[in-house]
């Protein structure tokens, strides 16, 4: 955003100062009379006049502007389209004049006090398709073009002279009514004074003229920084900026993180350079020219699925839709057409499906919003394709951005506050968060970010916003999007000695995740078999398993439309008959972890709380919305309590010390206490003992073995016991 206002930036097409012909002159009124008529005249189905009434409601409302749709242009007269598509700076400000001309006509008589008319500014939409960042070449300089892309940060509000009126510091000569052209455009101040000074020792000097502010007339910009659409990136890309240019009333009508279609004229503004000597500096300049876009029309995606930028959908379309919603076993074929090079894990995968479509976002009267997006959390083994299904889910979610722990920051997943260095003041750029807002944001090796940008994201996962205070900025932007984060365990793989404290995480930030899955790589040689037949058929058939798939399942491309089809179009509520009993099962499952608290005396790393039975509530509703139906039943009901189980609450109870695991009663830690002492005596650092005759000579004295092997574990972490013993010890105990 470097050097947006200064006056040295200009369109192309006014590099001449050559005033143009009277035959242009004449076509241009021709135009305009023609526009006149295609305000006045235009009309749908029964003498509907749909541009006419629609200015003249705006006008006495306030608001002087008209949208205009270009294939509505198109059907009154080809050629006036056609002219504002291929030259828009000739014709668009002849339509706004014809514009104004007509709400004259329309708003008259008006009171003494509104004699003269406001300027009517004509908003520009259209159906044609979008032109994507790396298509716009320099064949379409000037002309009109149309992007998708992502807000991701805005100006304040600033203003921009229209007309000045300059005046010479020595003879005191005003000229006046100096037009200034839109856009990044500034005026270049004349360097002489043109009065001729006859009969007078007056002489003026180089730059007298200095401009009167009182005699400008001024319109609000805000400049706008837009990004491509992770869809449209390239492997191995950079995302692409483009700054946007936008006037009157098209300030402020979009926030950071909004997915928006953009019409406007590709314009070009020249580059400041900075630093470096001076003659390379302008040398360097001369004939290089920056692009952006001058904004005549904006489309808001309001819910951020997509569908701003994606095709409405069609009638044979939404008859598939329907009949894939009346297929019984439609909750079976989602889930296995989730990454079907995966295999096994079902659960997850159903869970996935889940999370895809998501639950029903509810407004209270209070104003307060609870969310309906699922967050998944799968920790475990490597190995186990964690990975692989978040780069699956952000393929097929409709709006979906990827990253990995390691590499993200607190202001990365959520928002940086950054100097503009044009204007030295501070700009807000939204984070990965906010640019997945609607959708999905998958984070890889979880376990490995800081704690504190694990905390920078609570209020972004329960509450869906993100509070910013920082370098004078209080603002609150929209993270309304679903979390799916792959972890390791804190010792690489699973231990199941260890209990509890293979969980990293703190409880603030597991009860935020509505269904966590412990993903164990066991060795089972029937299910190894079949694994292994399964990845060698993969690699063996690979050109083939991409050109068909399997019996019921769903190509990539019909998923990714279903899931934005049942997203947008249903909102599913809870039956009276299922929230009965969701809330005797809730009841339940507090009083079974009451009941194990009190046989462990401790507490489990996950606890069920009101959060918990708010995500079964989620996974309720996303389940009828895979079948698009109104109202969640008891089947769905039992579904989610069976997701629920074998992930939450399985998690909680294998996260806590119990049953064969437990050492959590004083005899017990006493009798670790003897085996650690024991050990100690016998074996010193850097003797060579057996592992079999170690364990071998404790339970001769009846101790449990699963004590002895945690004793052994502890002493070999606090580095106790040599590293050759070490690893027999690692190796028995995986």
């Amino acid at each position: 955003m470097e050097g947006f206002d200064r006056p040295d930036t200009f369109f192309v097409e006014h590099f001449s100062t050559e005033e143009p012909d009277d035959g242009k002159q004449l076509k241009l009124k021709q135009c305009k009379q023609k526009f006149k008529e295609f305000i006045r005249q235009f009309h749908e189905g029964n003498f509907n006049y749909k541009y006419r009434d629609a200015l003249k409601r705006n006008y006495n409302l306030g608001r002087y502007w008209v949208e205009v749709n270009l294939e509505d242009l198109a059907a009154f007269d080809e050629s006036l389209a056609e002219k504002i598509y291929k030259q828009p700076l000739d014709y668009l400000p002849v339509f706004e004049e014809a514009a104004t001309d007509v709400a004259d006509e329309l708003t008259a008589p008006r009171p003494q006090d509104e004699e003269k008319v406001e300027d009517i500014q004509v908003l520009l939409s259209s159906d044609a398709n979008a032109t994507p960042f790396r298509g716009m070449k320099h064949d379409v300089v000037s002309k009109l073009v149309k992007v998708p892309g992502i807000v991701i940060s805005a100006s304040g509000i600033r203003a921009k002279a229209t007309r000045i009126a300059i005046q010479c510091r020595t003879c005191r000569n005003v000229v006046p009514d100096i037009a200034i052209q839109p856009g990044f455009e500034g005026y270049q101040m004349p360097r002489k004074c043109n009065t001729q000074q006859t009969g007078t020792a007056l002489k003026c000097p180089l730059d007298p003229y200095f401009i009167i502010p009182d005699k400008c007339r001024c319109v609000d910009f805000q400049v706008l920084k837009l990004q491509e659409l992770p869809d449209n990136i390239p492997q191995g890309e950079v995302p692409r900026h483009l700054q946007l240019y936008c006037d009157r009333y098209l300030c402020e009508r979009v926030v950071p993180g909004n997915r928006v279609l953009i019409l406007g004229i590709y314009s070009i503004k020249k580059i400041d350079k900075t630093g470096g000597r001076r003659e390379t500096r302008n040398k360097a300049a001369v004939g290089v020219r920056a692009p952006y876009i001058r904004v005549v029309g904006i489309s808001v995606d309001g819910d951020n699925t997509g569908s701003g930028t994606q095709a409405p959908f069609t009638a044979a379309e939404e008859d598939v839709f329907r009949r894939l919603a009346a297929d019984p076993e439609i909750y079976d074929r989602i889930s296995r057409s989730i990454a079907p090079s995966i295999f096994g894990a079902e659960d997850m995968k159903k869970a996935i499906g889940c999370l895809l479509f998501g639950g029903s976002r509810k407004k209270m009267p209070d104003g307060l919003c609870r969310r309906g997006d699922i967050n998944i959390l799968m920790l475990g083994d490597p190995g186990t394709a964690k990975s692989q299904l978040l780069k699956f889910v952000e393929r097929v979610a409709p709006v979906a951005v990827y990253t990995s722990g390691k590499g993200s920051s607190a202001a990365g997943l959520t928002a940086s506050v950054t100097r503009d260095p044009s204007t030295r003041n501070f700009v807000m750029e939204g984070g990965a968060m906010v640019l997945a807002d609607g959708g999905v944001v998958c984070i890889d090796e979880f376990d490995k970010m800081k704690e504190d940008d694990r905390v920078a994201i609570h209020e972004a996962m329960e509450q869906q916003t993100i509070s910013i205070a920082k370098a004078g900025i209080t603002t609150t932007l929209n993270s309304r999007c679903s979390v799916l984060a792959a972890a390791n365990s804190i010792f690489g793989r699973w231990d199941d000695t260890k209990g509890e404290e293979n969980i990293d995480f703190m409880p603030t930030i597991l009860s935020r995740f509505d269904m966590i899955f412990i993903v164990k790589d066991e060795h089972d040689q029937a299910k190894d078999i079949t694994l292994a037949k399964h990845v060698m058929k993969i690699h063996t058939n690979a050109g083939q398993i991409t050109e068909q798939q399997a019996d019921g399942e769903l190509s990539l491309n019909l998923i990714k439309k279903y899931i934005h089809y049942c997203r947008t179009k249903c909102g599913p509520r809870i039956s009276k008959e299922a929230g009965e009993k969701l809330k005797n099962r809730y009841v339940m499952m507090r009083s079974g972890t009451r009941e194990h608290e009190k046989d462990t005396e401790k507490r489990p790393s996950i606890p069920i709380t009101v959060r918990q039975l708010e995500a079964i509530i989620r996974i309720t509703e996303s389940l009828a919305k895979m079948r698009l139906q109104s109202f969640a039943t008891e089947n769905h009901v039992n579904e989610a309590l069976r997701l629920f189980q074998v992930s939450t609450l399985d998690a909680a109870m294998s996260g806590s010390l119990d049953g064969a695991e437990g050492f959590t009663t004083d005899e017990e830690h006493e009798m670790l206490t003897q085996i650690e002492k024991q050990l100690k005596r016998r074996f010193a650092i850097g003797s060579q003992v057996s592992e079999q005759n170690i364990v071998a000579d404790f339970t001769k004295q009846k101790y449990p073995e699963r004590a002895i092997y945690k004793v052994i574990h502890t002493m070999i972490r606090r580095g106790e016991l040599q590293h050759r013993m070490q690893r027999k010890m690692l190796y028995r105990l995986s």
